[in-house]
């Protein structure tokens, strides 16, 4: 029976670098965990033994850290295009085809107070930094030798109503124990990404990502906070319409909600009324919602996980 060579793709996973841009007495930080992965003309790496083709993923590492050297990072989102067309079109005899660049970002903030301040009306130390511990920030990068496709998102970003949430009504069989809720907690670790409508081609100009990315952010903010919910399905379609409706630069949204439970602890047995005062919050087992929200006539791209 003949076996035939699939869909094959390598490169270096996780390269963490960190950025200082010392230009002026104020530092700037740039903190990125880059992944390279190349699609191309590599079967006879794998049939025959041959390497001709194989550049070493050890290469792909020393362009990551060699790049943020000569280039900068201006953003993520800009610096893996400039990895992904590097790839694609630097490597001799064009053998990648497709390179796939994926980062994550690690927000830094200044810490405030007294110390080196360079300049008058800035806040916060010239070097002296804080992370944030809130949401990672993500992009992924594809680019094929024609255009680019741009994901950017962010992962981990917990959020939390403590009222103005219901959920009753819902269809009921002979294993429902749920009790219906007029009041409830509603809580979820966002999970959001979203794609570009920016294809780089024909001098096409880029979006400002980094305010792209705030803006984002704080529209799936306002859209938690400002919903009524009836559901956690009805938030995550409130959420990804009003990104929609405010970023024309973007094309569909897939979010990922969890239902982080809170539950009522019974204090009847202390002689105590719980009214929607004390809860327990349980991190396992919990509702997982999905969805992809996206312009009439996109055609979806973000893979479902």
């Amino acid at each position: 029976m003949a076996h035939v060579l699939g869909q094959n793709q390598y490169g270096k996973a996780e390269n963490r670098i960190v950025r200082v841009q010392r230009g002026s007495g104020r530092h700037e930080i740039k903190d990125l965990n880059v992944s390279v992965s190349l699609s191309g003309e590599f079967e006879d790496v794998h049939l025959t033994g041959s390497n001709a083709n194989c550049l070493p993923t050890d290469s792909t590492k020393n362009t990551v850290y060699a790049f943020a050297k000569q280039y900068g990072i201006e953003s993520a989102e800009a610096f893996g295009i400039l990895l992904a067309r590097h790839f694609v079109e630097d490597i001799e005899r064009g053998v990648v085809h497709r390179a796939r660049i994926r980062i994550e970002e690690y927000a830094w903030q200044r810490i405030p107070g007294p110390g080196p301040v360079s300049g008058p009306g800035q806040t916060g130390h010239d070097h002296s930094f804080v992370r944030t511990g809130q949401e990672v920030r993500t992009s992924e990068i594809v680019y094929d030798g024609r255009s680019v496709q741009v994901v950017s998102g962010l992962k981990d970003l917990v959020v939390l109503n403590s009222t103005d949430s219901e959920f009753r009504g819902y269809l009921k069989d002979g294993y429902t124990t749920l009790q219906e809720a007029d009041d409830r907690i509603l809580s979820t670790r966002i999970t959001a990404r979203w794609k570009y409508g920016h294809t780089g081609r024909d001098g096409e100009a880029p979006p400002p990502w980094d305010h792209c990315y705030t803006q984002v952010r704080r529209h799936l903010l306002e859209a938690f906070a400002g919903t009524y919910s009836h559901s956690l399905q009805q938030t995550l379609h409130a959420m990804g319409t009003r990104v929609l409706d405010h970023r024309a630069e973007v094309d569909e949204i897939r979010l990922e909600l969890p239902n982080r439970h809170h539950f009522l602890v019974d204090l009847k047995p202390f002689g105590l009324d719980n009214d929607n005062e004390v809860y327990y919050a349980a991190d396992r087992m919990y509702g997982l919602i999905e969805g992809t929200v996206h312009r009439e006539g996109v055609v979806p791209v973000i893979p479902v996980a």
